[in-house]
């Protein structure tokens, strides 16, 4: 079943993007809630292409911004103290929520969902380094 994503769905596509999916899932979850609509209808089609003409020119925009903000944080290094146990063990864990407030101390602001840290937590002691997502 293709449809066309009226906002973003996490680990599905952006808003505006035809996706292909099962017929269950866009039956009974994307158009119910509103994410999605049916992209068989040609009028559909038409409305995509014409917001897609109108975005271009704000998404270059958007990407401009985001690689500015790229810049600034090339070089930071971030140093997030936690309690430690027997070795390398930390009590608890370090994830993306710790990551963007102590970005935010050193003066740069980012959501935590934009944040991903590989295995989602860190549990030891040591040099790790995140990916931050500024733009599609």
């Amino acid at each position: 079943m293709e449809l066309i994503l009226k906002r973003d769905v996490e680990n599905l596509g952006f808003a505006d993007d035809i996706v292909n999916v099962k017929n269950g899932f866009g039956r009974n979850y994307l158009i119910p809630q509103g994410d999605a609509i049916l992209a068989a209808t040609p009028s559909a089609r038409k409305v995509l292409a014409e917001n897609l003409k109108q975005r271009a020119h704000k998404e270059q925009r958007a990407v401009d911004a985001a690689q500015k903000e790229a810049d600034k944080l090339k070089d930071i290094e971030v140093k997030i103290a936690s309690k430690t146990g027997d070795g390398d063990k930390l009590f608890g864990s370090v994830n993306n929520a710790d990551v963007a407030s102590a970005l935010e101390k050193a003066g740069v602001t980012i959501e935590r969902k934009y944040i991903t840290i590989p295995g989602n937590n860190i549990k030891r002691l040591g040099s790790y380094e995140a990916s931050i997502r500024f733009h599609k």
